[in-house]
């Protein structure tokens, strides 16, 4: 019945590219395959201390770091990603997640990893939204590699959007603000620690300095779907 029903609101209304318009093939979901291949790929993988991770280079150990689109407020993926974040398309975080994983994958840049763990929300904010998004992009990183995702880090307080802050806001905004629920659930393990958008990292930072403090003998590796230059 569900099955019909969709059906028939898929004549009426068919699904269209949500970056740019086109009407979707049956096997497209959220975005064309055009769309889709036009997104910047920065090859962050594939270069020892590519700029993502000169960001974190020095503040805190981890392995690798990456960012696997380029990030622009007036791109097809800053559409997605709005979407995704505050127009309740939640799956599109699952599409993502599996487009970057399955195009990483092949290079063995998940070879070490034996939890993905998304950057977490607060309560009060995940209840106003609905869902966190990067639950979403870290299911979707779980769905092309096998790996199971792992819920140990939390958010102990609200903060502010920080859409307008400067860089040092950032860090004030974040300072503080995980904490690491089983620290001894991540021994020894190699831990991918997942958000949707890196800027000036100050969110990526404050989860793995809650994370390595906690747990000094988890390795650390970091990625994104989008970066900024």
């Amino acid at each position: 019945m569900n099955k019909w029903v969709n059906d028939f609101l898929n004549v009426l209304f068919p699904p269209v590219c949500h970056a740019c318009g086109s009407k979707l093939a049956p096997h497209e979901r959220f975005a064309c395959s055009h769309c889709i291949s036009q997104l910047p790929r920065t090859g962050y993988h594939r270069r020892n201390m590519n700029p993502m991770e000169e960001r974190f280079a020095g503040q805190f150990p981890f392995v690798r770091a990456t960012g696997h689109f380029f990030y622009t407020r007036d791109s097809a993926l800053s559409t997605l990603i709005q979407d995704m974040k505050y127009r309740r398309f939640p799956d599109i975080g699952n599409m993502l997640g599996s487009i970057a994983a399955s195009e990483l994958f092949s290079t063995g840049f998940f070879n070490d990893i034996d939890y993905i763990m998304p950057v977490p929300m607060h309560f009060w904010k995940q209840m106003k939204r609905g869902y966190n998004q990067t639950h979403h992009i870290a299911a979707g990183i779980s769905t092309a590699t096998g790996i199971p995702v792992c819920l140990n880090l939390k958010a102990i307080r609200p903060h502010k959007t920080q859409t307008a802050m400067t860089a040092e806001q950032r860090l004030t905004n974040t300072a503080g603000l995980f904490e690491l629920q089983q620290p001894e659930e991540l021994n020894g393990k190699g831990v991918l620690l997942v958000d949707d958008i890196c800027t000036t990292g100050s969110t990526l930072r404050s989860a793995a300095e809650a994370t390595i403090s906690s747990n000094p003998s988890c390795r650390l590796t970091l990625m994104t779907i989008g970066v900024t230059f």
